[in-house]
């Protein structure tokens, strides 16, 4: 939903809302969700998403409007604030106002870049506990396997990933059999492997060679009727294909030098990806009878680190104390590689 319509309070009435959504969207999707849960700096300059969440009278009168005027459901994407009973609160009002689906994200909106941590899975449950509506958990879905852990943590009806799809679109997939002959997966985790993680190879589940779904994401961009963004567009590459961008500050520049472009194809973005393709697939073939553990490292953070030319999560590295390490001047290849994470 446009942010355009957060910019005035008066335009949360019905006159407002019914002509937009009552011929325009409403015959086209099976529901309008609002999303309550964004924090970014443009959220807080355009006053919408997680910036909505101390004016709860607007919020609503905006979900109220929807619901009353709407053959479709409304559904709700929050963050929760510091204590349990705000946050609490905070999901009966939206169930109240007639959100039918509440997805919470155990994030306050102040958990956001270098400052993300940990998403609190207690309070999620506690949403849950409290509302009749079905409650989506949100947060801390870096693999497979955490899936079942929220669900099992939460007592949540689904879950929901957002970052984590931007960087292994596969991520509610299970690990394929042993015997598949899908595109190359890491995925046929043996036992060994599981040993190095010390997490079972179901935990890992699947991880296509990045290039093969950054090639299928392209595809769907020339689908769309509306052009996509260079800019957008990169961004979303980036992203997919981070595993190996960060080893390499050419292949970096050469992406982000598709920004300037002013094709009105995707030639050159389908271009890069394919030889970087080409490249993916030699070294994973060059790594071909190596033992698990030269494979699958375990980072910092204690989590599984996976070949380069297969997709995976981006872990944050956790905040530098700026008194112990202060500031210093970043090269350009850095300054690059920061733009595009989150």
């Amino acid at each position: 939903m446009s942010a355009e319509m957060y910019a005035d309070p008066k335009k949360a009435g019905q006159r407002y809302f019914q002509p937009i959504f009552g011929e325009e969207v409403e015959p086209y999707c099976d529901a309008v969700d609002l999303n309550l849960g964004c924090p970014v700096a443009t959220a807080r300059e355009g006053h919408y998403g997680s910036y909505l969440q101390d004016e709860w009278d607007l919020i609503f009168e905006l979900i109220d409007t929807l619901h009353l005027n709407l053959s479709i459901p409304v559904t709700a994407k929050f963050r929760v604030f510091p204590s349990v009973e705000k946050t609490v609160a905070y999901a009966k009002m939206l169930e109240r106002a007639g959100a039918q689906i509440l997805t919470c994200h155990g994030r306050t909106r102040n958990q956001i870049g270098e400052n993300t941590g940990l998403a609190d899975w207690d309070k999620i449950r506690a949403v849950k506990e409290a509302v009749s509506v079905p409650v989506f958990a949100n947060g801390n879905v870096l693999f497979h396997g955490d899936i079942e852990r929220l669900l099992a943590a939460t007592g949540a009806d689904a879950v929901m990933s957002a970052e984590g799809n931007l960087y292994n679109p596969a991520l509610f997939l299970p690990a394929p059999p042993t015997t598949s002959n899908e595109a190359p997966l890491i995925s046929s985790p043996t036992s060994s492997m599981s040993s190095v993680s010390g997490l079972p190879s179901s935990y890992l589940g699947a991880h296509p060679r990045h290039t093969v779904l950054a090639l299928e994401y392209l595809e769907f961009v020339k689908t769309q009727r509306t052009p996509t963004s260079h800019t957008s567009v990169v961004g979303h590459l980036f992203k997919l294909l981070l595993p190996a961008l960060a080893r390499d500050a050419g292949l970096r520049s050469q992406l982000g030098d598709l920004v300037l472009r002013r094709t009105a194809t995707y030639e050159p973005h389908e271009k890069f990806v394919r030889e970087l393709d080409e490249r993916m697939q030699r070294d994973e073939k060059a790594a071909e009878g190596q033992r698990p553990e030269a494979l699958v490292t375990i980072g910092p953070t204690g989590l599984p680190v996976l070949p380069h030319w297969v997709a995976q999560p981006y872990i944050r590295p956790p905040p530098i104390d700026a008194k112990l390490f202060p500031k210093t001047p970043q090269s350009p290849h850095v300054t690059g590689l920061q733009r595009w994470l989150p």
